[in-house]
């Protein structure tokens, strides 16, 4: 215990005597190396706002404080390098390309093994590794001849094998300004002012350019073979899917969430069987980033207004409880693509106007976009379907003209 009791408090809100950064970071440099590490540990080595492990830092703070953790504990890192190789990309020395990820995040062990063995606390901010998936939505389509076991791919069980990778976000604070295109310095006074005076060195740091925020990460489900995704003479199906845990998790019928996630495994493990690769984008966005306690608000307030739940005020609703209709800023999204490559998608699993807008405005180009089949769409869930194509959410079907009037509105900017 005597490792975890009170003693000296490192203060971080300002610089020391304005003595340069012992590991400076040069976001967009050609090498990891050049670029230099992302640290995030409490140390005097520290060059980031925040700390390792996004929301989970809290969690490692209680750990210590309990005296669970030995705060000077370093992770070992021998033999948890990627098991597949991810880049580098042309898009990882462009510093607008990539701004709310470390591109080298899954490379820090070897890239920086020298410093790491020095005593230095440079921990990965990605991780990738392989799984299997066992989906009884994946089962049926066998069952209905929907999908094939192949014994590579789908075996003869059902489970499917894939490659994932967790991602937590590094933001670079002057990227993020331009991409919102607000000041640096607006930005930094937001955050610190909306986080409650968590973050001093937003504010009183200016040299230190990257945070690492307390927010959700992404997870990656890659279908097939990983050189694929990158590769523009192979074929990519993607579905971009912001966290339902409501739906994803428990079924819940009031969204079409799980069935179009499942939907989207299955075009997947499809175009990964043809010989592309198949993508599926897992960000921890829940309740349109508004969050689940706001989200459950918003579906009492759905049903419990005069006429029930009704796609004519489904937008209204929400912006009554949160002031905004949707905080899930679509502007960040494609950086992951950037990651991995991508310079095409092939087959777009998603009806979303914002998602499309973003990718496509970031320099990917989409051929193909593919609605949910209108018979995986829950009876309480059309509603939802009706308010967001009358918002602009692609369709086949056009919604009535009565509706598009009332909630047809310019979301693009979220």
């Amino acid at each position: 215990m005597s490792e975890n009791r009170i003693g000296h408090i490192r203060l971080t809100s300002h610089p020391g005597a304005g003595a340069p950064l012992r590991f400076p970071i040069h976001w967009g440099a050609a090498s990891a190396r050049e670029r230099g590490p992302v640290i995030g540990a409490a140390t005097a080595d520290r060059n980031a706002v925040g700390a390792y492990g996004g929301a989970y830092s809290i969690y490692r703070a209680l750990a210590v404080s309990s005296g669970a953790l030995n705060p000077n504990v370093r992770p070992d890192l021998t033999d948890t390098s990627p098991v597949i190789t991810v880049g580098p990309f042309p898009q990882w020395r462009d510093a607008r390309a990539i701004v709310s990820l470390d591109p080298w995040g899954h490379l820090v062990a070897d890239a920086f093994a020298a410093e790491i063995a020095s005593g230095v606390d440079v921990r990965p901010t990605i991780a990738i590794t392989k799984a299997r998936l066992s989906l009884h939505e994946v089962r049926e389509a066998i069952a209905k001849g929907r999908l094939k076991a192949d014994g590579d791919i789908v075996h003869a069980s059902g489970d499917v094998a894939v490659t994932k990778a967790a991602i937590d976000p590094v933001w670079h604070l002057p990227g993020i300004a331009e991409r919102f295109a607000v000041s640096e310095e607006k930005l930094r006074h937001t955050l610190f002012e909306q986080t409650g005076g968590m973050y001093p060195e937003l504010v009183t740091r200016p040299d230190l350019s990257v945070f690492l925020p307390p927010i959700g990460g992404i997870t990656l489900y890659i279908f097939g073979d990983p050189d694929a995704i990158a590769d523009p003479a192979r074929r990519l199906t993607c579905r971009v899917h912001d966290e339902c845990n409501g739906s994803d998790v428990f079924g819940s019928d009031i969204c079409t969430c799980r069935p179009y996630l499942t939907h989207g495994i299955e075009e997947c493990i499809k175009q990964a069987q043809d010989g592309g690769a198949g993508l599926i984008v897992y960000n921890r966005k829940e309740g349109r980033a508004l969050g689940e306690v706001t989200k459950f608000l918003v579906y009492n307030a759905r049903k419990r207004q005069p006429g029930g739940d009704q796609a004519a005020t489904y937008f209204e609703r929400t912006e009554c409880v949160a002031g905004v209709q949707d905080a899930r800023f679509q502007q960040l999204m494609p950086d992951v693509l950037h990651w991995l490559g991508v310079t095409r998608i092939d087959r777009f699993v998603s009806m979303s106007n914002m998602k499309h807008d973003a990718i496509t405005a970031s320099g990917i180009s989409i051929g193909e976009r593919v609605p949910i089949p209108p018979e995986l769409v829950p009876p309480d869930a059309s509603v939802e379907l009706e308010a967001k194509k009358a918002a602009g959410y692609f369709s086949d079907e056009a919604p009535a003209d009565d509706l598009t009037r009332v909630v047809g509105r310019d979301l693009k900017d979220f």
